[in-house]
Order: C-alpha cells, then sequence, then structure tokens
C-alpha cells in the first residue's frame, strides 16, 4: 500500500498545457511533467528509499492529463527517517521553474502557438546544468546554485557530461 502526493503537471505559479485548450496538448504535458520531475530532483534531491517521483495518469471529462506525484510506501515513515523529511520538503511542490534553475520548457505566449526551445528532458536538464554551473574560480554566483547543479548532475549524468562539453567548447 503506499500513499500518492499529487504535485500537479508543473510549478505552482508557471503556465502550462491546458487539456482541451493547447495544441499537442499530450506531447506538451508529458514533457513538461518530466522538467518538472528534473526540478525537484534540482530542489530537494532524488527521493529516499520508500518513495518516489511519478506520472500520475487522471482521467476528466475532457481528456486525460498527467502530472507527478509522489509516491510513499506505506510504513516508509517509520522505517526511513529521510522519507518525512523528504515529503515535508517537497509536498508543496515548486512555484516557479527558477526555484530550480530551469528556464519553463514550454512558453505561452498570449494568442500564439506554444514555443519549445528543448524537446527533450535531456537537453532541458543540461540547459539547468549550464545555468547553475560553478565560475571558473570553482564558486557558484547563488550559494542555491551549488546544490541543484549537485543534485542534477548526480541524478542525470549524461545531461552532466553534454554540459560539460557545451562548456569546454564556449
Amino acid at each position: 500500500m503506499s500513499d500518492i502526493i499529487d504535485l500537479g503537471g508543473a510549478p505552482a505559479n508557471e503556465d502550462c498545457a491546458q487539456l482541451g485548450h493547447t495544441p499537442h496538448f499530450e506531447r506538451l504535458n508529458r514533457l513538461e511533467v518530466a522538467a518538472y520531475r528534473a526540478a525537484i530532483i534540482a530542489r530537494f534531491g532524488p527521493p529516499p528509499e520508500g518513495c518516489a517521483l511519478v506520472t500520475v495518469t487522471n482521467r476528466h471529462d475532457f481528456g486525460v492529463y498527467c502530472s507527478l506525484g509522489l509516491k510513499v510506501d506505506a510504513g516508509a515513515y517509520r522505517r526511513n527517517p529521510a522519507v518525512a523529511a523528504y515529503t515535508e520538503a517537497a509536498q508543496d511542490g515548486l512555484a516557479s521553474w527558477t526555484e530550480a534553475g530551469f528556464a519553463p520548457p514550454v512558453r505561452y505566449e498570449d494568442g500564439n502557438a506554444p514555443t519549445i526551445d528543448r524537446d527533450r528532458i535531456d537537453d532541458i536538464v543540461t540547459g539547468a546544468l549550464i545555468a547553475t554551473r560553478p565560475n571558473g574560480d570553482g564558486r557558484f554566483a547563488i550559494p542555491d546554485f551549488e546544490i541543484l547543479h549537485r543534485n542534477l548532475a548526480a541524478a542525470y549524468p549524461a545531461s552532466a557530461e553534454a554540459a560539460q562539453k557545451i562548456l569546454e567548447e564556449i
């Protein structure tokens, strides 16, 4: 048995794909949920044993949409104190993409079709790793960047390698 805390499809104060309204909704919704998962990992680290970030399928009168959930196994709170701490930290999700060093994966401008700058999660994470990278002296411009960068690099090693290659070419 487990509980699932629905964190939403994107940070609370950000625009996101709207079921029944946004062109190519399913593709954009899945991209935003994948990016939100990475953003949660950037901010809070990977979930400890006993909980996991999962995609939640929601059925609505207008169709199906996905959101990000934090699944917590029954009894995990008692077995692993890190589960309670992680749940407490992550249960409200994020308010904005920038809290995790991310640019919005999809931009919604009034009257225009959605704009996607990067359509693969690896590329989105690579962009966040570049944005949060340390300066030439190894220090981070913003102290939180060190946490974000470390968490993303550990969880997405291929993106960390891609970011390093891009930075070496600059």
